[in-house]
């Protein structure tokens, strides 16, 4: 089957397919959110993004096996609501960003900053903060070695342009790191939002200059 990322709420999950690693994209909640799970193909440990909404899709789609961890890429209420009773029927140890943490009303086990290394099995994740939509929201980078880079986004990139900001120095401090911590990475880079379809950044960046005119 082709991944195509297009997930409804209520709807069946799709599966990207990559050589070291499977990322199952699920749409939960009011909000439609998207969830990833991803699954380290050699050791078949598995980490959760978002804990959006649904406890039950979620854990359905985490199966048997659990998660040995759970990253919360903002402290936005909808990208947590089914943070504590996921990590109570599984275990998983929590990651959020260190300057959002005291936002997210479950206990972050790990503070995440810019560079650090979050591991699902043998596969490896580079964080970068991003400061606009939140002060602390974090983006992870997969650069599978076989291919091209793998961005989970959280609200922070879209389709269409940046993540929604409340104030002009927000929006300028979102797009200046966006610009000097994402889109340096090639243009098939696929990138994994919070809410919606996915995309690449060589679709978003002829864009660029559009969204800093706008101002949005």
């Amino acid at each position: 089957m082709t991944y195509s990322g297009e997930v409804t709420v209520g709807g069946p999950a799709d599966v990207h397919e990559l050589k070291d690693l499977m990322i199952t994209k699920v749409a939960v909640g009011p909000m439609n959110n998207n969830a990833y799970l991803l699954r380290c193909r050699a050791t078949d440990e598995q980490l959760l993004i978002d804990a959006a909404n649904d406890a039950h899709t979620l854990l359905g789609t985490i199966g048997d096996d659990g998660i040995a961890s759970v990253v919360t890429t903002h402290r936005h209420g909808d990208h947590w609501q089914a943070l504590a009773e996921v990590v109570a029927a599984t275990g998983a140890r929590t990651h959020a960003g260190r300057y959002d943490a005291e936002g997210i009303p479950v206990p972050t086990d790990v503070l995440v900053d810019d560079g650090d290394t979050v591991r699902v099995g043998r596969v490896e994740l580079t964080a970068r903060h991003l400061v606009g939509h939140t002060p602390g929201s974090v983006v992870l980078v997969y650069d599978d070695p076989h291919g091209h880079p793998h961005l989970f986004t959280g609200d922070c990139l879209f389709p269409g342009g940046p993540g929604r900001t409340t104030r002009p120095e927000d929006f300028r401090s979102l797009m200046n790191g966006l610009e000097e911590k994402i889109f340096p990475l090639p243009d098939e880079t696929w990138v994994y939002p919070g809410h919606g379809n996915d995309t690449t950044l060589g679709s978003e960046r002829p864009r660029i200059a559009e969204w800093w005119a706008r101002g949005w």
